[in-house]
């Protein structure tokens, strides 16, 4: 089996999300709170600095929340740094995780929301999630999901995972892996 069919094949929940380090990968050292400050401090110099060159005006806050380095992008007109379904936020996101990387030489989980983005799209999720579980409870069968970034996965896997008779499983292959909602 060739290394794309094996990754098509495999279906797991996104607890470990593709930002995170896989199951067989060693777990690094819990990083202290002023550790995951210094990630979104840097992280958040480079993000001021591509506004810079962009001449887009935000106001930038780092902070630590749920245990992740955090950067957030306050302001107006910033829907270019967000693009289509969040697609630019990603990429930014990656740009500002290989910053962090690339001063202190360990990877970082830093998430990045650009005009509260991610925030407003998690409301979106949860109910996307509740329509789903009801969907697999009023007819017992999967409901399979549009696919969605690993962030956006893991939003619905944790409505699912608290609701009862019910079950979330991602399928698929970036940037295709979507969720799947079963009956327990």
């Amino acid at each position: 089996m060739t290394e794309i069919e094996t990754e098509a094949s495999i279906t797991e929940t996104d607890e470990v999300q593709a930002d995170e380090p896989a199951e067989d990968t060693p777990a690094p050292a819990a990083a202290s709170d002023e550790e995951l400050f210094h990630q979104s401090e840097i992280a958040a110099d480079y993000v001021e600095g591509l506004l810079d060159i962009l001449d887009i005006d935000g106001d930038i806050d780092e902070l630590v929340s749920g245990g992740r380095p955090m950067v957030e992008v306050v302001g107006k007109s910033l829907g270019a740094l967000v693009g289509p379904r969040g697609a630019t936020l990603e990429a930014l996101q990656e740009l500002a995780r290989l910053a962090v990387y690339r001063e202190t030489g360990s990877p970082s989980r830093l998430l990045l929301d650009v005009g509260g983005y991610r925030a407003n799209r998690k409301k979106e999720l949860v109910a996307l999630a509740k329509n789903a579980i009801e969907k697999v409870r009023e007819h017992g069968e999967a409901v399979r999901l549009d696919p969605m970034s690993a962030f956006e996965r893991k939003c619905v896997h944790d409505v699912v995972n608290a609701a009862e008779g019910v079950e979330s499983e991602s399928e698929g292959v970036e940037p295709n892996r979507r969720i799947v909602v079963h009956p327990a």
